[in-house]
């Protein structure tokens, strides 16, 4: 069973209402069982919704307390919203023995070799990813395919 990054699906989940549906996702999991997440509309935020920046670091230093979510232009915290869909991701993983999760690269949430942190792109990753590895899922960029 493989977590999958609900927007490479093809679902218009993202942050700006569209998908990110990719042609070689879908081929690399053909045939596979999977289990769509998307963190954040999990955590109950709209689609669509502002654009979310990490401010003080990445997903990691978030669970350290040491960072945020904030989103970019009104600089509302997310970081709560952000958590409650990492812990439902991480349920979801749990609750379907999946060891792997695919996810869409430089999402604050699902991110994971770089996120946009205070608006620029820097390695790192996002809040759920972070959360993922800790427990000892594998995470897959959807870049690596």
């Amino acid at each position: 069973m493989v977590l999958v990054s609900a927007c490479l699906l093809g679902e218009a989940c993202r942050y700006d209402g569209r998908s990110q549906r990719s042609e070689k996702v879908l081929a690399a999991l053909e045939g596979k069982a999977v289990v769509p997440i998307c963190p954040e509309v999990g955590s109950g935020l709209p689609i669509p919704r502002p654009p979310v920046d990490l401010c003080g670091g990445t997903g990691v230093d978030v669970w350290r307390d040491q960072a945020q979510a904030v989103e970019r232009e009104a600089r509302v915290d997310r970081t709560e919203d952000f958590k409650r869909g990492a812990r439902l991701a991480l349920d979801a993983a749990r609750g379907f023995d999946a060891t792997v999760a695919l996810l869409k690269e430089k999402s604050p949430s699902c991110g994971s070799q770089r996120v946009y942190e205070s608006g620029a792109l820097r390695p790192g990753e996002g809040i759920t990813t972070a959360l993922l590895r800790s427990e000892g899922v594998t995470v897959v960029s959807d870049e690596d395919l």
